[in-house]
C-alpha cells in the first residue's frame, strides 16, 4: 500500500539525516585515530541502537510497532547494510571528511547506471551527461597517480555510494509495510552479531573518552538511521536525496575545527561538478516522475 506522501517533512527529515551522518563519519574517523579497530566500530554503532529501540518502545508500550512479516527483507537489508558501513567508515577513516562526504554525492550517478544496466531504464541525454559531469568532478578530486588524496579511500568511497543507491530502494520498499523505527531496528539487530563475529580479533581495552565516543557513535548512528528511513516513507527517492548535499557544509566545517585542515583547492573544482550532477538527475527523475503521472491520470488503464 503506497503512503500519502508529505514532500516537505520528508525534505526536514533528510537534513537533520544529513547532519547526523556527517557528524558520525566524524566521529568514526576520530575513534580510529583514537585506536579503535573499524569492526568494533561498526558493532557498537549497531549494538546501541537495539537497546535504545526497545527500551523506547517497551516505556511506551509499543513493542508491536516491531511486528513484522519481512524478516528475509530486513536480513538482506542488513548485509548490504554491514557491507556499505566497511566501505563508508573505511572512506571516512581515510579521507578527509568533506572528501568522504562529496564521494558519497555519487550516489545519483550509480543509480541512473543501474537504471539503465539492470531494468533497462532508457535514459536520456540529459541524465547520461550528468553521469558524465558526475564522474569528471571524481576524477578531479581523485587526480589519478598523484598523492594528493588516498586512492584506497577514494575507491572505499565510490563503493559505498554505489550499495547506498540500491539500499535507498531497499528502504524505500520496506517504507511501504514497515516503519521507520522498526526498519532501524532489524538493521541493527541483524548486523551486530555479524560485526561481533569480528571482535575476538580486533577487540581491545578503551579509554573513557573511547567509550564515550563508542556510545555517542550508537546513539547517532539510530538516530540518523530512522530519520533516513522516515524521510524515504514520505518521500520519492529522487527528491530527498538532494538534501544530502548540505552534509557537505558540517564536513567541511569539522575537518577545518578539529583536524585544522581544509579541502585541496582541487576538491572544490570536482565537488560542484558532482553536485551539479546530482542536481540534474533529480530534476531529470521529477519531470519524469509528473509524466508518468499525468500519463496515468489520463489512461488510467496504463495502471494495470
Amino acid at each position: 500500500m503506497d503512503l500519502p506522501q508529505r514532500p516537505f517533512l520528508a525534505l526536514g527529515l533528510r537534513i537533520v539525516s544529513a547532519f547526523l551522518f556527517a557528524t558520525l563519519l566524524v566521529l568514526v574517523k576520530y575513534a580510529s585515530q583514537s585506536g579503535v579497530a573499524l569492526p568494533e566500530i561498526m558493532f557498537w554503532r549497531q549494538a546501541v541502537s537495539v537497546p535504545l529501540i526497545l527500551g523506547g518502545l517497551a516505556m511506551a508500550g509499543s513493542l508491536h510497532r516491531l511486528k513484522t512479516q519481512r524478516l528475509a527483507s530486513h536480513g538482506k537489508r542488513a548485509l548490504l547494510g554491514m557491507t556499505n558501513m566497511i566501505f563508508n567508515f573505511g572512506a571516512a577513516i581515510l579521507l578527509l571528511p568533506a572528501e568522504a562526504t562529496v564521494l558519497g554525492f555519487t550516489t545519483p550517478l550509480f543509480a541512473v547506471v543501474m537504471a539503465a544496466l539492470l531494468w533497462r531504464e532508457h535514459i536520456g541525454p540529459y541524465r547520461w551527461l550528468a553521469v558524465a559531469l558526475g564522474f569528471l568532478g571524481v576524477l578531479v578530486i581523485a587526480q589519478p597517480g598523484s598523492h594528493v588524496t588516498s586512492a584506497l579511500g577514494t575507491g572505499l568511497g565510490l563503493l559505498a555510494a554505489f550499495f547506498i543507491a540500491i539500499i535507498n530502494y531497499q528502504i524505500r520498499d520496506l517504507g511501504r509495510t514497515e516503519e521507520p523505527l522498526a526498519t532501524a531496528f532489524y538493521f541493527a539487530a541483524f548486523g551486530a552479531p555479524l560485526a561481533a563475529l569480528a571482535l575476538p580479533f580486533f577487540y581491545s581495552p578503551h579509554s573513557g573518552e573511547q567509550w564515550l565516543v563508542l556510545l555517542a557513535i550508537g546513539l547517532i548512528g539510530a538516530v540518523a538511521q530512522f530519520l533516513m528511513a522516515a524521510s524515504l516513507r514520505f518521500g520519492a527517492v529522487t527528491s530527498v536525496i538532494v538534501m544530502d548535499y548540505t552534509a557537505l557544509i558540517w564536513a567541511t566545517l569539522y575537518g577545518w575545527a578539529l583536524w585544522d585542515e581544509l579541502p585541496s583547492p582541487m576538491m572544490w573544482l570536482g565537488a560542484p561538478l558532482i553536485v551539479v550532477a546530482g542536481l540534474v538527475i533529480a530534476w531529470r527523475e521529477h519531470r519524469l516522475g509528473r509524466r508518468d503521472a499525468i500519463k496515468e491520470d489520463t489512461h488510467p488503464e496504463l495502471r494495470a
